[in-house]
């Protein structure tokens, strides 16, 4: 049987890397798209066909992955892939949604879809009500990930970066945030300095303690000793600034995120 997948991502690297994987199968998946917004993925989904899995990130360009069950019936299993820690999804097994961490392992997605194959059914099924899920439990829940505090040896102390022809460590003190800019992500120092590092920004939101660095947005993962300041902007978001000042003129949370960024502030 062919199933027909669906990859939900914001980071264009993470999603063909995805794609690579599913390419690579001993039963190759058929992919019917890529959307990296709640928008682009509600309306692949209205336009059909109707995917046999939904691979979904939960942060994109535009908000949270959640919102896509609130604007279109989703009728499909959901895998999730993200860099959110096993400790914290455990909430997710509970209701019955599989999940893969960032990067993601061969070997794993293997098992993730051997599980899928068992639990289809040979043949169509009508149609069922969409899961439900409830937002004020969604809110919960990441909150939960966010404030997930595994053993401290599981996170990045320190980061090695290259100058010219020698090799730099930069302790994670000496960090203000991280960024990504022209596909490229930084590190940027709290004296000023800017270092390229080889990883996306999704693999750093799970490599780093989230009681330190909050993801703020697609692009900015920032120390929140670097947040020297915090304003109400429009449509209810918030808009920070940063210290050193950072390269967009404006460092966004999207609505979806204020109340989980208030929440890790207030501690």
């Amino acid at each position: 049987m062919l199933l027909r997948a669906l990859i939900v991502e914001d980071e264009p690297l993470a999603a063909r890397r995805l794609a690579d994987l599913l390419a690579r199968q001993p039963e190759p998946l058929e992919i019917l798209g890529t959307a990296e917004s709640v928008a682009q993925a509600v309306g692949l989904l209205q336009a059909g066909p109707a995917p046999d899995v939904l691979f979904l990130d939960i942060n994109l360009a535009d908000g949270l992955s959640f919102e896509i069950f609130e604007q279109v019936p989703v009728r499909c299993p959901v895998i999730f892939t993200t860099a959110y820690d096993q400790y914290a999804l455990q909430a997710f097994k509970v209701n019955s949604v599989d999940y893969l961490l960032k990067p993601i392992d061969e070997e794993e997605l293997a098992a993730a879809l051997t599980k899928l194959r068992e639990r289809l059914p040979a043949a169509p099924a009508p149609a069922a009500a969409p899961p439900a899920f409830d937002p004020a439990l969604l809110a919960q829940l990441m909150q939960q990930m966010q404030q997930a505090t595994p053993p401290a040896a599981s996170y990045k102390t320190q980061f090695v970066v290259r100058v010219g022809e020698h090799l730099k460590v930069v302790p994670v003190e000496q960090i203000a945030y991280f960024f990504s800019l022209e596909k490229a992500t930084f590190l940027q120092t709290t004296e000023g300095r800017k270092f390229v590092v080889d990883y996306t920004m999704d693999q750093l939101e799970g490599l780093l303690d989230p009681r330190r660095f909050f993801r703020l947005n697609r692009a900015y993962l920032a120390q929140q000793a670097a947040i020297q300041d915090i304003i109400h902007y429009a449509n209810s978001r918030l808009q920070t600034v940063l210290k050193p000042t950072a390269p967009d003129a404006q460092v966004l949370v999207s609505r979806e995120k204020v109340n989980v960024f208030k929440s890790w502030l207030d501690r």
